[in-house]
């Protein structure tokens, strides 16, 4: 069964939580990652996993952060792993493979935001490393155990930050072109929705599902990077430095903002689908490249020729494939 990129009343909506869409679901005896499990929406993500019965494990860069964002939480265990290190991504990938575990759910989840121009030991471009390349390792090193579990989703948590910009496959590392920090975030998003579509199309014929999505705007630390005077610009925070939370304006809590995702890698109402962008809790529209609309997917996003282009170049730049 496949389906077009165009939403199915799931019956959720942009003030659903993780908690509301996972009601009823039974996770006993599931195993899921979650990169960027112990910040922001990720907290919430492994909350609502692991109070469904889920064996959650969240990698991290700060382990002592992470351990006390998660301390007392069920059936949750923290790990040691940098995104941006591909040596650190294959020692995690090969410490979880020597478990023998299959792996049920992987939410790509982490991410940084509109960062001052910064690069990695490869020279590559801090955002795209981190939000694509970084994932694309960890998933393809994971792979054994996506397979073992006989039926598995992988999600990557993009955003409508995509519509700022394609993927620029002339010059994905801005070696050539003036660096521009929402450009590059743009990028990396796009890349994740572009992933998603591929990795689904390579998954397919072994249960191995995935989908991308749009968490709703979430002020966190991922908003680091922002002056006050910029997340004000934005409308999501006022004078006096607090969050609006208004989820008919995409504007959410952390809970509504886990939610997609949470959906994204439980919902049976995606049984028999992949390869899509979602958003709400739900699938989301596909818009013109020029819509004023602020949601829905852009072309550049859902295109699989761009989601093969990527591929070969993520390929390249990591000297990492599919296992055989």
């Amino acid at each position: 069964m496949s389906h077009q990129q165009s939403p199915i009343s799931s019956g959720f909506g942009p003030a659903s939580t993780a908690y509301d869409v996972i009601a009823g679901i039974d996770l006993s005896g599931k195993v899921a990652i979650v990169t960027g499990g112990y910040s922001g929406i990720g907290i919430d993500t492994v909350k609502a996993l692991a109070s469904a019965g889920a064996k959650v494990i969240v990698p991290a860069r700060d382990l002592e952060r992470a351990h006390k964002n998660l301390d007392g939480i069920a059936h949750v265990t923290v790990e040691s792993l940098d995104l941006i290190d591909p040596a650190s991504i294959d020692a995690f990938a090969e410490r979880f493979l020597t478990t023998g575990q299959p792996l049920h759910i992987l939410i790509n989840s982490a991410g940084v935001m509109m960062n001052p121009l910064t690069r990695d030991a490869r020279g590559y471009e801090s955002q795209f490393a981190t939000n694509h390349l970084g994932h694309y390792q960890l998933t393809l090193r994971l792979w054994p155990a996506l397979r073992r579990a006989g039926g598995a989703r992988v999600v990557s948590v993009s955003s409508r930050g995509h519509r700022i910009s394609p993927v620029d496959f002339n010059d994905p590392q801005f070696e050539h072109r003036d660096y521009d920090k929402r450009v590059a975030y743009g990028q990396s998003k796009t890349a994740n929705a572009l992933f998603a579509i591929k990795l689904d199309q390579l998954g397919q014929p072994y249960g191995i599902r995935a989908f991308a999505l749009h968490p709703g705007g979430i002020v966190t630390e991922l908003a680091r990077h922002l002056s006050k005077q910029e997340l004000v610009a934005t409308g999501f925070v006022r004078e006096d430095g607090t969050p609006v939370f208004d989820p008919s304006r995409d504007m959410k809590s952390p809970p509504q903002g886990a939610a997609t995702s949470v959906w994204c890698a439980t919902s049976p109402q995606l049984d028999g689908m992949g390869g899509l962008y979602c958003e709400n809790s739900d699938i989301a529209q596909a818009v013109a490249a020029d819509s004023e609309a602020s949601l829905g997917v852009r072309p550049w996003a859902i295109d699989h020729d761009e989601a093969e282009q990527l591929w070969v170049l993520s390929e390249k730049l990591t000297g990492v494939s599919l296992p055989a």
